[in-house]
């Protein structure tokens, strides 16, 4: 038995969550999984996960045997990293963890670029929801927090994002565009579950570098909630539509600010600011496949505390000249 390798088709079905979609990710055959994994268990002379038709569970034994195995494999990719790091073609698979709307309003448009430069790197992206923590089990989680980071990892800062208000300019022809939050009560809503906004909306004036939350703040109630739901893309499809005023992370709507199809609203304030990170877990040497990732996710989104998508689009938020607001 090949224990390096049952240990990572172990820690894979764990990962996937089933011994099928374990075989697919691996690219074997389910009896091949099975197989090993039966042969791990039969090396060790343990259960390492009981069985059911709908899910697996670790055992004790299993769940010890887990963390000692991951913390195997992590040293093993890092000498693997060490030995070849000034020499070593970028190839292999990269797992990747992060938000949805971040996948697919960003990541995904520039992957072919990707490809060009590193022709042997494969990426895996998960994207099942919000990423609030660094993830042992993929390469690299990009994280979206609005507080500080915590946890022993690896981090490097993506880029900062605003959440702004924007609707499309159809609707806006045919309502009127408002000109202080305070305004938005008169307006159809479209917005996350209204569990989220009992308090109301709280708008800050001026960017970030302005001096969140020092700016002046008003906080407002949300108008005529004519949707709810906590699926971005629905809520952004809703806006593209001209069902009503909605807020949006800037990354999402940086497209249809730039080709017109959303426009952006009260330019002098917004909702909150967040920032993406892209955390790996800690290890000395990254493998040159993570490491051609790491440094184009950097490229990308610019690595710094400012909100880049804004800035394409021509709409960062801007200082209120003095007395502006009432």
């Amino acid at each position: 038995m090949d224990q390096l390798r049952a240990m990572r088709v172990f820690t894979r079905v764990i990962d996937e969550g089933s011994f099928a979609a374990a075989s697919r990710a691996l690219d074997l055959a389910p009896a091949v999984v099975t197989r090993v994994v039966a042969e791990l268990e039969e090396h060790l002379g343990a259960r390492l996960m009981n069985r059911t038709t709908r899910k697996l569970a670790l055992t004790e034994v299993g769940a010890d045997y887990l963390e000692r195995v991951r913390r195997i494999l992590a040293d093993v990719d890092e000498a693997e990293a060490m030995a070849g790091a000034d020499t070593q073609e970028a190839r292999g698979v990269v797992r990747l963890l992060m938000p949805p709307a971040v996948s697919v309003h960003q990541v995904a448009k520039h992957l072919p670029r990707f490809r060009q430069l590193h022709p042997n790197v494969r990426l895996e992206i998960d994207a099942f929801g919000p990423v609030e923590a660094a993830s042992e089990a993929h390469d690299i989680s990009i994280v979206w927090t609005r507080t500080a980071l915590s946890g022993e990892f690896i981090a490097r800062r993506l880029a900062r994002t605003e959440t702004i208000v924007c609707a499309s300019p159809e609707y806006l022809d045919r309502r009127g565009r408002p000109q202080h939050p305070s305004e938005l009560a008169g307006h159809d809503a479209v917005m996350a579950p209204i569990a989220e906004l009992q308090r109301g909306l709280t708008f800050y004036s001026g960017s970030s570098g302005d001096g969140e939350p020092g700016g002046e703040q008003v906080t407002v109630m949300p108008g005529n909630p004519v949707l709810t739901t906590g699926h971005v893309d629905t809520i952004y499809a809703a806006a593209l539509a001209g069902l009503g005023i909605t807020g949006l992370p800037s990354y999402v709507a940086e497209d249809a600010l730039m080709e017109h199809a959303l426009e952006r609203i009260l330019p002098e304030w917004h909702l909150f600011n967040a920032t993406l990170w892209a955390t790996m877990p800690s290890r000395q040497h990254l493998p040159a496949r993570t490491r051609a990732v790491l440094d184009f996710l950097l490229q990308i989104f610019g690595g710094e505390d400012r909100d880049p998508w804004l800035a394409a689009a021509g709409c960062e938020t801007l200082r209120p000249p003095p007395g502006a607001h009432r």
